[in-house]
């Protein structure tokens, strides 16, 4: 991150040792570690905030793109609608100017109810044939026999 190898790091030590002096140098170093502690999670908390406001970000350009395509699908399905309609409207209208036209077209449509046939009456059934019985309606019970 610095750059700083060990030899650095040595004589920084020896110039603390020699101007804090060795009582209060023990002291320090723990002041001076608990700060950088403190730093070190200040800054993973920074990075933290950022990556969190950066997901956001790209999650309010999804959301505002599923909004944008989900508006031009009720669009489009509008338009479809009032086309239909109008369509719709049309036959409508060009049925209503044909059915006054031609009277017998409601004559052939729609018979009389006077005229319907009577209902058909399905024939007399067959009487049934006797058949055995194979005695599997009880599990305990013997099976009967026929006469």
């Amino acid at each position: 991150m610095f750059d700083i190898g060990f030899g650095e790091i040595f004589v920084i030590a020896l110039v603390a040792l020699i101007v804090i002096g060795p009582e209060r140098l023990p002291k320090v170093a723990r002041t001076l570690g608990h700060l950088l502690g403190r730093m070190q999670r200040y800054v993973s908390d920074v990075k933290a905030d950022i990556s969190r406001e950066m997901e956001l970000d790209e999650l309010r350009k999804l959301q505002s793109t599923v909004e944008e395509a989900a508006r031009s699908i009720e669009q489009s399905v509008h338009q479809e609608v009032r086309a239909t309609e109008s369509q719709l409207d049309t036959l409508t209208a060009a049925v209503t100017d044909l059915a006054p036209a031609s009277p017998a077209a409601e004559a052939v449509a729609a018979p009389p109810v006077s005229e319907a046939a009577p209902p058909v009456t399905p024939p007399a059934a067959a009487p049934a044939s006797p058949q055995l019985e194979l005695g599997l309606d009880a599990v305990g019970q013997a099976p009967r026999k026929q006469a």
